[in-house]
């Protein structure tokens, strides 16, 4: 029995510390568990802090549909002039400039598609410094710094565009402008100096203008005036000078006395629907984004087009007792132009108006206003890129208004916009006007303006270029 309770006692003794030691081996164990689950409580908050941290500091990334969509809208506005603008002004002149009007429209998308890379963007949207209010500066000269990952601003903070989408995009509106004056002209100017004008004022003219109405720091920019895809910048530019050349050039040989008709009026009606097809590469795409504000100038240039293509036709119809189609063409050509600047900023029903009222406007443009100032502005730039765009840049600070179904702008008041919109128009038209009459003069007193006599008589294709447009 004495040796049975020892044996007891020693297990106990040596029990007792085993279960000592067993519950000591658990305590680190829960501690670990403890710990484990405070971690992962603790890790989606730092992840999540980590995340929100990484996309302030993260450069924005293009989005690859507003990637496409600038793109394609870029090669439609190519599409607006070769062949476009090249078919709607050829097909107006006779038979034996045909060719001429071709060559110059081409030779100018070349011309300015060089200068606006070698200096041109620079000098449009770079910062000026104390010169910001009217021009750039050449901190991107040859594009300097503009590489594959470089990015452009659009309209909503934080989205961006590849910039070399947007020195292209930007490089059509520049060569278009300066094709456009070629309808002023044709007929009788000389190409070379056509070619040297053509450097000249996209220097003088259209990058200032440019620069003061799309760059920040720009005088009419920071004024608050609207241009949603050219108005001012395109066609009151070009317009003017197209005036003022043909006022400089003189009529042509028989202007008045001879009949000059259209000799081709199925290659105008080609070209005026290229145009119309270009052109929502120019409107839409000035959205800069494939968004809602990119299908409301969609949308806008069908219905404003189309409105003012009637206006014109059924007064013309009143008028002179038929409608035709070059009158059809013409008023189609005046809505896109009115359209224009309005694009992104009217409703549909505004976009209506204007362009029916765009229409009947640029009907006087080409027939009594021309014939009062007796000019002969050969392809009506002025009557309908000059009047068009004056309508349509005036007329977005009325449209815009949100109770006429407009998008609205800070601190509106229709009068107090309009009066923006004027001074925009004016500043334009005289910047436009001088600097152009001054170029024309500094041409024509050097190597000259005008072809010959014998030349203009002959036609500018064999005279100019040595080749026929239609051997028969």
């Amino acid at each position: 029995m004495k040796k049975l309770l020892t044996s007891l006692g020693l297990m106990c003794v040596l029990l007792a510390p085993g279960m000592t030691f067993a519950q000591d081996a658990t305590t680190p164990t829960e501690a670990a568990v403890v710990e484990t689950m405070a971690i992962e409580e603790t890790a989606p908050v730092a992840v999540e802090v980590a995340a929100v941290a990484a996309t302030e500091t993260a450069a924005p990334v293009p989005d690859k549909g507003d990637t496409t969509w600038m793109m394609v809208s870029t090669l439609l506005v190519i599409l607006m002039i070769i062949p476009g603008v090249a078919l709607f002004y050829g097909g107006l002149v006779r038979a034996k400039n045909m060719l001429s009007v071709l060559t110059q429209v081409m030779a100018i998308f070349c011309l300015i598609s060089i200068l606006w890379a070698v200096y041109g963007y620079s000098l449009a949207f770079g910062d000026g410094g104390g010169l910001n209010w009217a021009i750039g500066d050449l901190s991107k000269l040859f594009l300097a710094g503009i590489t594959p990952d470089s990015t452009a601003a659009t309209f909503t903070d934080g989205v961006v565009i590849p910039e070399l989408v947007f020195v292209a995009f930007q490089l059509t509106f520049a060569a278009i402008t300066v094709a456009l004056i070629v309808g002023g002209l044709a007929e009788r100017v000389k190409f070379s100096a056509l070619m040297v004008f053509g450097a000249l004022w996209f220097t003088f003219s259209y990058l200032p203008i440019t620069h003061m109405v799309w760059a920040t720091g720009g005088y009419l920019f920071e004024h608050g005036a609207l241009d949603f895809a050219g108005g001012t910048v395109v066609h009151i530019n070009a317009g003017i000078a197209a005036l003022v050349g043909a006022i400089v050039l003189g009529k042509r040989i028989g202007y008045g006395r001879d009949a000059m008709p259209p000799h081709n009026l199925p290659m105008t009606m080609i070209g005026a629907s290229l145009l119309w097809v270009g052109w929502f590469g120019f409107n839409a795409g000035s959205n800069l984004e494939a968004t809602g504000g990119a299908a409301l100038a969609f949308i806008n240039t069908i219905l404003a087009t189309a409105a003012a293509g009637l206006s014109w036709m059924f007064a013309e119809w009143m008028l002179r007792g038929k409608p035709s189609m070059l009158g059809l063409a013409s008023g189609v050509v005046a809505g896109l132009v009115a359209v224009t600047p309005a694009a992104g900023l009217v409703g549909p029903m505004g976009a209506i108006v204007l362009g029916a009222i765009a229409g009947v406007v640029c009907l006087w443009g080409v027939t009594g206003l021309k014939k009062a100032l007796g000019y002969d502005d050969s392809l009506d730039v002025f009557g309908i890129h000059g009047i068009g765009g004056i309508v349509g840049a005036i007329g977005t600070g009325i449209f815009v208004s949100p109770a006429l179904g407009g998008v609205g702008v800070d601190g509106y008041t229709m009068a107090g916009q309009v009066m923006t919109q004027a001074t925009g128009v004016l500043i334009t038209i005289v910047w436009s006007g001088v600097v152009s009459l001054v170029l024309f003069k500094l041409i024509d007193m050097t190597i000259g303006l005008r072809v010959s006599e014998e030349q203009e008589r002959e036609g500018l294709d064999t005279a100019s270029h040595g080749e026929r447009a239609y051997n028969v």
